[in-house]
């Protein structure tokens, strides 16, 4: 590892209200890999993300970002006024202009590009979760932030925004942590997870954490406790030579 690190918590304890919702996380996120964190709710998980950003202050340790290190947020929701009227193409442009080309350009990535000229608030919850990717990919980041951007989405729709997630990952090499609720659906594409506690419980591929005593202890062994047993089904090569999945398969398993 480089003296250096793109992002990293170290030591990290954050305090919200006088009450201690982080404790002791270290954590290294390397260029290029995919980290999902998962714990029951109030486990920390967002409030992780926001003192990656800086926004919530460390009560002590501390958060170590690369010198102008790009970071695209995707929030966990946005409440948009129902009275204002606002274009994608407009929304786009908020806090600072985009050139129509950029816009369409960050739309394409997120397989929206249609959307430009619609009003926000006629979308689809899964087509405002796109446009909230697009916007995130503004600043070409080196790493994305995702707050269980998936929530309300049913499971196709999940599934296909997690494959967006893969490709754009794919394309630029960003790092991508995303805090998921949604368990089943997130674990094949990452590289590790991160069980999360208001401490780490443990942390490890996918596999080793499905069957970690501490993975079981907080999600139970019913449907959603069967991590390791699903299998992320491609109709796409992966250029990545990381996804390996040893769960039983049909046969007829992607080259």
């Amino acid at each position: 590892m480089s003296a250096q690190p793109m992002l990293a918590a170290r030591d990290l304890s954050v305090r919200l209200d006088g009450r201690t919702v982080l404790q002791n996380v270290t954590v290294n996120i390397a260029p290029g890999e995919i980290l999902t964190i998962v714990g029951p709710n109030g486990s920390g998980k967002s409030t992780f993300l926001k003192a990656l950003i800086g926004a919530v202050p460390a009560a002590s340790g501390r958060v170590e970002r690369a010198p102008g290190l790009r970071i695209g947020y995707v929030p966990q929701k946005l409440a948009i006024d129902g009275n204002l009227p606002i274009t994608v193409g407009r929304f786009l442009s908020l806090p600072r202009a985009v050139p129509k080309a950029r816009a369409m350009e960050v739309l394409e990535r997120a397989e929206v590009p249609e959307l430009y000229s619609r009003q926000m608030t006629d979308l689809s919850g899964g087509q405002f979760q796109r446009v909230l990717l697009a916007r995130a990919l503004l600043d070409r980041p080196q790493v994305l932030l995702l707050d269980e951007a998936t929530q309300g989405l049913d499971q196709p729709g999940s599934a296909a925004f997690y494959a967006r997630i893969e490709e754009v990952r794919q394309d630029t090499g960003c790092a991508v942590v995303m805090v998921s609720h949604d368990l089943h659906v997130v674990m094949a594409a990452s590289d590790r997870v991160l069980c999360m506690n208001g401490h780490i419980c443990c942390e490890g591929t996918p596999a080793v954490v499905a069957t970690a005593p501490e993975y079981r202890a907080l999600f139970g062994t019913g449907t959603k406790g069967t991590l390791a047993l699903y299998q992320h089904q491609h109709d796409h090569h992966h250029g990545h030579g990381h996804h390996h999945h040893d769960h039983p398969h049909d046969g007829h398993d992607h080259a």
